[in-house]
């Protein structure tokens, strides 16, 4: 049921690094993202995938991972993502706000809950220091960075409370994300 997948497909930050997400697997989840709807039937976005611990070594000092954990400067080493597929989109095919990007990013981590694995939207990027990493070609721009792999850490819903939406950790390093009703969220039914 997809709601089932909708509940399994969280924010995770911690991964197990040593489980490895093979090429094949990251390249299914592209194909995927690249069958979705695109506005306008554009398709201006792009993949570089990684999979090598070598590289994700150097994509990973440009990330940032968790702005309400302020103190928390992102996965240790061994709880790194083993996988990455870096979002660009060629400014000639559109430019200005789109939708395809959520709609692409969110179809490749339903995929990847399909697949057990988790991973994690990640908008806050040192991009031109990632695309000299990449060796990407000056044209393209850095839209967002999917980090992937085997959750190494429990993330749990809760209600929010007295209007905040801040997610914490508790003492169990268990990851807790409020989330509004449904009430909240609906203003009426016509």
């Amino acid at each position: 049921m997809l709601k089932d997948l909708v509940l399994k497909n969280r924010s995770f930050r911690r991964f197990k690094q040593d489980y490895m997400v093979p090429e094949g697997v990251l390249r299914e989840l592209v194909d995927l993202a690249r069958l979705t709807a695109s506005g306008a039937n554009r398709q201006p976005l792009r993949y570089v995938l990684s999979c090598s611990p070598a590289i994700n070594e150097r994509i990973f000092p440009c990330l940032a991972w968790a702005g309400y954990l302020t103190a928390w400067r992102g996965p240790e080493p061994g709880e790194r993502p083993s996988a990455y597929i870096v979002m660009v989109a060629d400014p000639s095919v559109v430019s200005g706000g789109f939708v395809d990007p959520g709609i692409a990013a969110q179809t490749i981590l339903l995929g990847a809950a399909e697949r057990g694995l988790g991973g994690c939207m990640i908008g806050s990027i040192k991009r031109e220091e990632l695309a000299q990493v990449l060796d990407l070609p000056v044209v393209l721009n850095v839209i967002l960075v999917i980090a992937l792999g085997k959750p190494a850490e429990t993330v749990v819903l809760e209600p929010v409370n007295n209007g905040d939406i801040r997610y914490w950790r508790d003492a169990n390093g268990v990851h807790h994300v409020p989330k509004h009703s449904l009430d909240d969220v609906l203003i009426k039914t016509l």
